[in-house]
């Protein structure tokens, strides 16, 4: 007895609860509802015995307010209720109990993905244009300053000439950031691409993103996943933006730091960084040529 009140008095204590309160609690009688949840997960057992574990929400919902009317005819269904019962109550009793049907998951056709993998992508890798604004690219990518703070500096570039059309400093990477981005291009060029090509990251393949585009009659074409070989001069890019500008110069401290020094490094890569792709002319003077 003593034994047992000492116990009591250690659970009541851990638990931050009066003895009198897990008194009421231990002789308190079930709710209406708890004795029907009691009555359907015992119909549920049942269900899941005669089909082999293998009853999802929606079937074993179905039965139990005996939708076919043939329960009654089933020897091992002894139950029957008399008020319906929705998915929801059903999904939230088996997931209690860690009941769930082992049902066969369809498999995945590799071919079929790489085959729409290959019709999105429209650009084909078609790197070298032939004027201004036929085909603009664009990728995010993060930055630090200070103790690791991190921000999301997207790019947009026409492919001829690899000129940077826009850039935008956002918080995170989102297509509110995205759209931002091309808008400033399109203020720039002063008209707006028939064909954007970018990965499938979150931001370019939203409704929003996509939206836009279509507003103003310009197709998306899409990389493979993990494919940045479809996208590769906007990859060229970051790597020398990362490592001739960034590393070359002292890690901003603040955010205003950072945003002088990718202001600096695009006017640098537009109109001091010279390449033999473009007959050793900077990007700018490639355009002007063009324009």
């Amino acid at each position: 007895m003593n034994e047992t009140a000492g116990s009591v008095s250690e659970l009541t204590k851990i638990t931050k609860v009066s003895r009198k309160s897990y008194y009421q609690w231990l002789k308190r009688q079930p709710t209406q509802r708890e004795i029907e949840n009691k009555a359907i997960l015992e119909a549920i057992y049942q269900i899941e015995k005669r089909h082999q574990n293998c009853a999802g929400y929606k079937k074993v919902t179905a039965i139990l307010n005996n939708e076919n009317r043939k329960n009654q005819e089933i020897p091992e269904y002894t139950f029957s209720f008399d008020f319906r019962i929705n998915i929801k109550r059903v999904r939230r009793i088996m997931r209690k109990h860690g009941i769930k049907a082992d049902v066969r998951q369809k498999k995945r056709s590799r071919k079929k993905e790489q085959q729409q993998y290959q019709e999105d992508n429209l650009l084909e890798r078609k790197f070298i244009q032939i004027a201004p604004n036929l085909v603009w690219v664009s990728d995010t990518t993060e930055l630090t300053y200070g103790r690791n703070n991190k921000v999301r500096l997207h790019v947009v570039l026409d492919l001829y000439g690899r000129y940077v059309l826009s850039y935008h400093i956002s918080p995170t990477e989102t297509a509110e950031a995205a759209i931002e981005a091309f808008k400033r291009a399109a203020k720039q060029a002063g008209t707006f691409a028939p064909l954007i090509h970018t990965d499938r990251g979150a931001a370019y393949t939203s409704k929003d993103f996509n939206n836009y585009l279509t507003s103003n009659n310009s197709k998306h074409s899409l990389s493979a996943p993990g494919t940045p070989a479809d996208n590769a001069v906007i990859e060229h890019y970051w790597g020398d933006f990362k490592y001739i500008w960034m590393t070359h110069h002292p890690h901003p401290q603040t955010l205003t730091e950072l945003k002088d020094l990718v202001k600096q490094g695009v006017e640098y890569f537009n109109t001091v960084e010279i390449s033999s792709k473009r007959n050793n002319l900077t990007a700018e003077d490639f355009r002007n040529e063009a324009v």
